[in-house]
């Protein structure tokens, strides 16, 4: 299926690269990606697969919009503030790219409803704010056999991996189990606005390169951005043989 002359012009830019080319633009055009969230990790990361035309995205989040989130969360607006956060962000992503088809879920991810939802969708991309969501994405993630690509911020400082089941380390062999539930308070700590917009356009770049098949990704590495020091560190995290999620 060709593309059309509006698609030819809107990914224009994709499709001059030699290693994208209409065929690339044609994948991520059928690609089917799940963002755990809809916070700011999601708000740039959305945005960006959304903007590449990355055909089916699907949000999952039980929060709505409030006036302090929109310090970072860009996806949402004033005009949505009270809104459920999934609907605010279908309405900015669709009005962005009408290629592209948001699927809201309302819902709060769960033991009980993460094998359903995750099972229709070709890479998952972790941008929740708390430790058991993280490792229950994680976990599920190695037992499918789906590509994560996960991503959190703290303050100053962001953080992205990558996990592919069965090639290499998954995010348990580098946090063994989720500190205490007070450790790291984060709805009471400060972050820097913009942080969420690195870090979240590193969790999309990372989509988009397994999608097309460039490259290559952060697999087996946590990438450590320090915006006060301006640096990144890329860390080599090894297996863990002993993991209970991935290890042998």
């Amino acid at each position: 299926m060709r593309l059309s002359d509006d698609q030819l012009r809107r990914y224009h830019r994709h499709i001059i690269l030699p290693e994208v080319g209409e065929e690339g633009q044609h994948k991520l055009l059928q690609a089917r990606v799940l963002v755990v969230g809809a916070g700011g990790l999601a708000s740039a990361a959305g945005y960006y697969l959304a903007a590449a035309g990355v055909g089916t995205i699907a949000l999952i989040d039980d929060d709505t919009v409030n006036l302090g989130n929109l310090q970072r969360q860009i996806v949402h607006n004033t005009e949505t503030i009270g809104q459920p956060k999934v609907l605010s962000a279908r309405k900015t992503l669709e009005t962005l790219n009408p290629d592209v088809t948001v699927v809201p879920i309302q819902q709060r991810l769960s033991e009980q409803n993460i094998h359903d939802l995750i099972k229709s969708y070709d890479i998952i991309v972790d941008c929740s704010d708390n430790f058991p969501t993280r490792f229950l994405v994680n976990d599920t993630c190695v037992a499918v056999g789906k590509p994560l690509v996960t991503g959190a911020v703290f303050k100053f400082e962001g953080q992205v991996s990558v996990v592919i089941p069965g090639e290499g380390p998954c995010y348990r062999c580098l946090f063994e189990a989720p500190p205490p539930h007070d450790a790291f308070p984060a709805h009471e700590d400060g972050i820097l606005g913009a942080l969420p917009g690195v870090v979240g356009s590193l969790q999309a770049t990372e989509v988009l390169k397994l999608i097309l098949s460039l490259g290559e990704s952060l697999k087996g590495h946590l990438l450590i951005y320090d915006a006060l020091k301006v640096s990144f560190r890329k860390v080599r995290v090894p297996i863990n043989p002993h993991c209970t999620a991935c290890g042998r």
